[in-house]
């Protein structure tokens, strides 16, 4: 039991006491009592994809690990989690990492670049990849593996030459946010012929992803970054503000773009399908949400009477547009984890920034497969990929297969957890029992140190994190944070 009363996962033995436990929650969360293994299985099914065919039912997620070099290039702990990420047996790496398209995107200066100068070492990456892939499942078996690469702005959250110093590119100036991260009523905004340059500079990135091998780019639409902020830049005047056909231009060009000078290339978006308001910490540390009068006109997806509660016209109007565009993979998340973690990535224990969960974690999970959910029965053409699933921990298998089984999603992405535990698809495609010691327990170490400037890893459960000279900054930064 937690502090706060919530149950550890860990602490739910049988599908008896799981689900006597989301009833006092008050929350649906299918599950499977079994997890069926072998190629006739939910998860082992292939799906169909325009063009490709994508060998299961598991997908990595695009993480950022803080840890490339200076220009951009990756390092050694890069390409070993994107080794981790071939050896996996997911057939479906989303991005595998955000990759800025130009340096003043970058979340941190330790962020990879796509550029002339670093498309060669994205393609190595890459091929590690496959090449840890094909040694670890035999000859042939990348025929159903799609690789593509996430490709960002971090607008907002942009710190590209210092992890201590946010230098912001902004669509609007919201109340809440300028306050809570330093930004001046004086400071300017992203002009329409900056935006025009910027959706240049994505279609010159997706034109080098294609060159490396990459079938597929994402144009990163969640999280807050700028891809995001253009979904509610209502406030915003101009082309790329307001009304909702302008405030998906930025999107619409870029795929225009991208299909005039990458032919072939596939186009992918994650988005953020719901949003709140932004939280802080309140007494005793719990999370609560900022103070704001009146209507709240900046949470897509949001209801603006009641920002604690989804109002999904809008994106439904969205993911009407990606078909229109011809998208067939689109992966669904929420919020961000600069200003409502618990929303977007649940966990039991708050990074170093953030709060105690005000709701038991499961409720954020549910909260997310609900609405991904919503979206399929929606538009059943989608390749919906879903996320918010490292939390069920040893039931993750459980509840991913009766998402899957029942045509809630198509595919189950996985994140933190392949962190700790990169060979989990494998374990479970195969009938093994999972190693409990490998398990993500969310920690949230792996977002505590990149908020402190260190490397982004398992630092609980990976020995090269543990052992790493980042580990003792990290345990001194948790001190200081117990300490107040």
């Amino acid at each position: 039991m937690s502090e706060r009363g919530y149950r550890r996962v860990a602490s739910l033995k049988t599908a008896a006491e799981l689900r006597g436990y989301l009833g006092q929650l008050g929350i649906e969360l299918g599950f499977d009592e079994t997890v069926e293994a072998g190629a006739g299985s939910p998860l082992a099914a292939s799906y169909p994809l325009k063009g490709a065919a994508i060998g299961n039912r598991f997908c990595i997620l695009p993480m950022e690990g803080w840890d490339g070099t200076a220009e951009g290039h990756p390092t050694e702990l890069t390409v070993r989690r994107w080794r981790h990420f071939g050896e996996s047996g997911a057939k479906l790496i989303w991005g595998g990492e955000a990759v800025a398209v130009r340096h003043d995107g970058r979340a941190n200066p330790n962020q990879l670049v796509i550029g002339e100068e670093t498309i060669a070492s994205l393609t190595g990456l890459r091929q590690t990849l496959v090449e840890a892939h094909l040694a670890r499942y035999g000859a042939g078996a990348d025929q159903d593996l799609l690789i593509g690469l996430q490709l960002t702005h971090s607008g907002r959250f942009a710190r590209p030459n210092s992890k201590a110093r946010l230098e912001p590119r902004i669509l609007y100036h919201h109340p809440i946010l300028d306050r809570k991260f330093g930004i001046r009523p004086e400071d300017d905004c992203l002009t329409d012929l900056e935006i025009d340059d910027l959706i240049g500079d994505f279609v010159r990135a997706a034109v080098l992803a294609r060159e490396a091998g990459f079938a597929f780019v994402d144009l990163k639409h969640c999280h807050g970054y700028l891809g995001h902020e253009f979904l509610s830049a209502r406030t915003r005047e101009g082309r790329y503000g307001g009304s909702f056909e302008n405030r998906t231009r930025f999107l619409r060009e870029m795929v225009a773009g991208i299909r005039q000078a990458a032919p072939g290339l596939q186009v992918a978006v994650r988005v953020s399908a719901f949003d709140q308001l932004p939280f802080r910490p309140g007494t005793d540390r719990l999370g609560e949400p900022e103070p704001f009068e009146g209507p709240y006109p900046f949470a897509f997806g949001g209801s603006a009477q009641d920002p604690a509660q989804a109002d999904l016209d809008e994106p439904f109007q969205f993911f009407a547009l990606l078909e229109e565009l011809g998208i067939e993979l689109v992966c669904v998340t929420a919020g961000s984890p600069y200003y409502n973690p618990h929303i977007q990535r649940p966990a039991l224990f708050p990074p170093s920034d953030g709060y105690l969960p005000p709701e038991d974690p499961l409720v954020g999970v549910a909260r997310q497969l609900a609405v991904t959910g919503r979206i399929k029965e929606r538009f059943p053409s989608l390749c919906l990929v879903g996320s918010g699933y490292s939390y069920l921990q040893e039931w993750l298998p459980h509840v991913a297969q009766h998402q899957v089984r029942t045509g809630r999603v198509d595919l189950v992405g996985l994140g933190r957890m392949v962190l700790s535990y990169p060979h989990l698809p494998e374990d479970v495609l195969a009938g093994r029992p999972l190693q409990t010691k490998k398990i993500c327990r969310t920690f949230s170490d792996c977002t505590t140190a990149p908020r402190n400037g260190l490397v982004s890893g398992c630092f609980p459960l990976d020995s090269i994190y543990r052992d790493h000279p980042d580990a003792s900054a990290l345990r001194a930064a948790k001190e200081a944070i117990r300490a107040s």
